[in-house]
């Protein structure tokens, strides 16, 4: 397929541990096995995937891939409530960013319903589990 869109997927801090950690919240999948699928599932994409559980690898990815990249899908992890440098890497790029969550951040601790980096994303999805990212690539479909 000929022009396809890039999309970048971030995932920060811990997230490499999915199918491993907190299943009742994570769920059981590995995101490997998982964008296995989404590659399959959105042909149209060029679909590339980063993660990192250091917050400069996170920024630094950003800075790579946020002029040159059509958007980005960023599960910035814990990261989300505590860093003022994701956020400004995020206001520092072109490419729009969807900020995305696993689990429902508002029926959680309360520290988790605040984000430093959600004001610098064009959106947010939360709560339905790794569909969350899907539900992202859904978004910039509807933009091509």
């Amino acid at each position: 397929m000929e022009n396809r869109k890039k999309i970048q997927i971030i995932n920060g801090p811990n997230l490499n541990l999915l199918g491993i950690r907190e299943k009742d919240i994570y769920g059981t999948e590995s995101f490997e096995t998982f964008f296995t699928q989404l590659q399959i599932d959105f042909p149209e994409f060029e679909l590339y995937y980063f993660q990192s559980n250091i917050e400069g690898e996170i920024i630094d990815q950003l800075h790579k891939v946020g002029f040159g990249f059509d958007g980005i899908l960023i599960n910035a992890g814990g990261y989300t409530h505590t860093s003022v440098a994701i956020g400004d890497a995020i206001s520092s790029i072109n490419a729009p960013t969807i900020e995305i969550h696993i689990s429902n951040v508002f029926a959680r601790e309360p520290y988790r319903h605040v984000s430093l980096i959600g004001k610098h994303c064009i959106g947010a999805i939360s709560g339905f589990g790794v569909q969350s990212y899907r539900l992202g690539l859904d978004y910039f479909t509807s933009k091509q």
